[in-house]
């Protein structure tokens, strides 16, 4: 009975926040898109990604956004596939 619980509860808390989570341009996109795309980033982590990018330029590459205070690389491969990072120009 437990496990059945825990699968409903996982279920009902858990797949619905991956299931929302979409590609999202790092490069590009603002603030309250980055926390409303990735998972595992909230408002003032997206600010933090945002503020980065606007002291030190675009991203290269999806793990360049473990420097950021507050990312980690577990955040980066919980969101890698969903993670772009066009110029923001193009």
């Amino acid at each position: 009975m437990r496990r059945i619980l825990k699968v409903i509860v996982a279920s009902v808390c858990v797949l619905p926040m991956l299931a929302f989570a979409g590609p999202v341009n790092v490069n590009s996109a603002d603030a309250e898109t980055l926390a409303k795309e990735l998972n595992g980033v909230g408002l003032s982590k997206a600010r933090a990604i945002v503020e980065y990018r606007e002291k030190y330029g675009p991203f290269k590459n999806a793990d360049e956004l473990s420097l950021v205070k507050g990312i980690g690389e577990r955040i980066v491969d919980l969101n890698r596939e969903d993670i772009l990072v066009k110029n923001a120009d193009k």
